[in-house]
């Protein structure tokens, strides 16, 4: 587990640093990160194969355009387009019949959903996040279940080897999947290796996954990859989506909601 977010670390650094200086060598990252070359030639074929950079001779090259920018920090990710987030929450949360069991990943979408539930409704709500966790604690009809673990402060949310042991042997009606980036090709992608490998086992713990993403998400291509395009069943979204995706999403099987 150490080795594993000691990789994810430098991997992300790697990748700050193309941003920044547009490329970089194998000999250089060995003095600044203290491995093997060998170790590093394996993280730039890991980010070529991403399509975060190319590989060149003792070393790589940025691949612009192909990665979205660092991950926001949860103050800033409230406001932006809070608007389209507030209709996604409530066109979501009409989507949840009562006695239903619900998975919500944590993210400031899903906050939105919580908040939208029918409070006359009971419900069985499984969450790793906290702002989810405050919504929800007085309402009496939800049995609330709260994955636990280490607390990532960044976005106010539980990962970890804890959390993922949470949810053996859990199994609920819908998830409802947040996403930092989302492409008709490259799939459903977030920022953080943990979260990733998070997501992946909630996706797996659902008869039904719904992606809730408002439309600046559309594009963007993370370093992690959660899921195939096809592997949700719908997105609810805001009027911010192309005719193109539409029809994309349509031709794979998603049917999309438009908020």
């Amino acid at each position: 587990m150490i080795v594993r977010r000691d990789t994810s670390s430098r991997r992300e650094r790697i990748v700050a640093m193309l941003r920044e200086h547009n490329s970089v060598q194998i000999h250089s990252l060995a003095d600044i990160f203290g491995v093997s070359t060998q170790t590093l030639r394996k993280d730039l074929n890991f980010l070529d194969a991403k399509g975060v950079c190319t590989r060149s001779p003792g070393g790589a090259l940025l691949r612009l355009g192909a990665l979205s920018p660092t991950e926001e920090a949860i103050d800033v990710k409230r406001k932006r387009y809070a608007d389209e987030k507030v209709r996604i929450g409530r066109a979501a949360a009409a989507l949840i019949g009562a006695g239903e069991s619900v998975l919500l990943d944590s993210g400031t979408t899903t906050l939105q959903v919580a908040r939208h539930l029918n409070p006359a409704d009971p419900l069985v709500v499984v969450t790793n996040d906290v702002g989810i966790l405050n919504e929800l604690a007085a309402r009496e009809a939800v049995q609330l279940v709260v994955l636990g673990g280490t607390l990532r402060r960044k976005n106010l949310s539980f990962y970890g080897t804890q959390t993922e042991r949470a949810l053996e042997g859990l199994h609920v009606d819908k998830l409802f999947l947040a996403a930092d980036g989302f492409h008709p090709e490259k799939g459903i992608t977030t920022h953080f290796e943990p979260e990733a490998l998070l997501n992946r086992l909630m996706c797996r713990a659902a008869s039904e996954i719904i992606l809730v993403a408002d439309s600046s998400k559309f594009g963007r291509i993370c370093l992690h990859k959660i899921l195939e395009p096809q592997g949700i069943a719908r997105l609810v979204t805001d009027e911010g989506i192309t005719r193109e995706m539409r029809e994309e999403l349509a031709r794979i099987g998603v049917e999309v909601i438009v908020a």
